[in-house]
């Protein structure tokens, strides 16, 4: 909220009437040994003009930079009647249509988001949106092992090449419910998940297997073999996906001879601007028969007495509208604001739109590639078929070739090598639909200087004697 009218006297009167005399006292029953305690790093209380003017330069900052930085979040052309739309008092001041009779518009924009994510992704269901791409994976993961009543082991097998941030994500979620998340490693040469460590486990009970396309490398994963194979361990296949890459490529409820059980992702590239972090939101679908397993809400489709269409919830398995024991999720609400936006964004763009923009990325990622690694010294991680970005090994420091691009107005990539330590120095790049040959060969052209400068400040000439 951008005012908040309450004096020190609103607050002194307030906690007056609770019986409290300071409002710490509101807290009390956390026990001490779970407090954070003093916030030191949080900096002195700023006035109104001065976080205007804060927030206002950090705004420019991320506006500067040519970005070729994709790693989950992605640079698309977002047309400007999206925002126009969505900002309109009637979705951007719509909160959680608790009533159905007073909210048919908010519904049907969610009926109608539910019925494009499963067109698709080729899926049955859809839910109303969770948090983010990550959170989404996570409730994919706890929705499985409730789903699989034929496995009692609660394992889990996760691909490295699963973005390292959702996998974090999944661990912090998952890991007090007993559930046991078994990391599969990657082909050194194709980037890919490795079926003979796969291999490995089968005949165990395992739960479900997660399949991402493309992973977080930009390769493309065996899905068909991928699914199948889980499938026959009596596992669920939970599908982790670009919902632009999907425009192009099979869909989750296309792989193998039966389809993904469940699919999930982000659906920032749908519509959502980068915006410092977020707010983003994830997406969810599953086949029809675990729905009831499936977290969030669901809109439905009716007619009233009179014969004509009324929209409704008609799934709320969450713990605001049934026990606790019951319910398959702890969350309360869903982006609705971002579903609103993604929902107009594929509305207008559509099948073809869609996938001439992947096409146009693809292309794009192709060109960058080419043209750096004509600079010596660069050259691909892996050699396999990669849809929206590549991993690059570099002859010189990662982190100091990105931070001197960076330097330049140029975001490089990320780097690879803390999450993948035996990558070494490399990076990640992306080029979407955004930029330009200009733009590309302008980062050529300064990754060429600044690596040929630190080659020389390696090795310099020795004078000639």
């Amino acid at each position: 909220m951008p005012f908040i009218p309450h004096t020190a006297e609103d607050v002194r009167r307030m906690l007056a009437a609770v019986g409290a005399s300071r409002v710490d006292d509101l807290f009390d029953e956390i026990p001490a040994h779970l407090r954070a305690g003093e916030l030191t790093a949080v900096p002195a209380g700023l006035s109104e003009m001065e976080v205007a003017g804060l927030l206002g330069a950090r705004a420019r900052q991320d506006a500067n930079a040519v970005s070729f930085l994709g790693a989950g979040a992605y640079e698309h052309h977002v047309p400007a009647a999206v925002w126009q739309l969505a900002t309109r008092g009637e979705f951007y001041s719509a909160y959680t249509p608790y009533q159905a009779e007073a909210s048919q518009g908010t519904l049907q924009l969610v009926y109608e988001y539910q019925s494009m994510m499963t067109a698709l992704l080729a899926m049955d269901v859809s839910n109303a949106s969770l948090y983010d791409g990550a959170s989404a994976l996570a409730e994919a993961v706890l929705m499985a092992v409730r789903a699989n009543r034929r496995s009692k082991s609660r394992r889990v097998l996760l691909p490295v090449t699963v973005h390292p941030a959702y996998r974090r994500v999944v661990r912090s979620i998952v890991s007090s419910q007993g559930i046991e998340l078994v990391e599969l490693p990657y082909c050194a040469k194709g980037g890919h998940a490795s079926f003979a460590a796969l291999e490995a486990h089968a005949g165990e009970d395992i739960a479900a297997l997660v399949v991402p396309q493309p992973n977080f490398f930009g390769v493309l994963e065996d899905v068909d073999a991928l699914t199948d194979w889980a499938h026959a361990q009596g596992a669920l296949a939970v599908a982790v996906v670009n919902p632009l890459a999907a425009s192009v490529l099979a869909p989750p409820g296309e792989w193998g001879a039966r389809g993904a059980d469940i699919a999930c992702g982000e659906g920032q590239p749908l519509g959502i601007p980068l915006s410092s972090g977020g707010p983003y939101f994830g997406f969810l679908c599953c086949r029809e028969e675990l729905v009831r397993q499936m977290p969030g809400r669901i809109v439905g489709r009716t007619v009233d007495l009179e014969g004509r269409t009324g929209y409704t919830l008609t799934l709320q398995a969450r713990e605001q509208h049934i026990r606790r024991s019951k319910a398959t999720s702890n969350i309360c609400t869903n982006q609705g604001l971002m579903v609103t936006a993604a929902t107009i964004h594929v509305a207008l763009l559509g099948a073809e739109g869609l996938a001439r923009v992947a096409g146009a990325c693809h292309a794009n990622t192709a060109a960058l590639v080419e043209r750096l690694c004509a600079i010596p010294g660069v050259a691909p991680v892996f050699d396999r078929a990669a849809f929206h970005e590549r991993a690059l090994r570099l002859p010189a420091p990662a982190d100091e070739v990105l931070r001197s691009l960076a330097a330049h107005n140029v975001l490089g990539g990320y780097p690879l090598g803390g999450d993948y330590p035996e990558l070494g120095d490399a990076i990640l790049v992306c080029a979407t639909e955004v930029r330009t040959a200009a733009d590309i060969d302008q980062y050529a052209a300064k990754l060429g200087r600044v690596i040929a400068a630190r080659s020389q400040a390696r090795c310099p000439v020795q004078p000639k004697i």
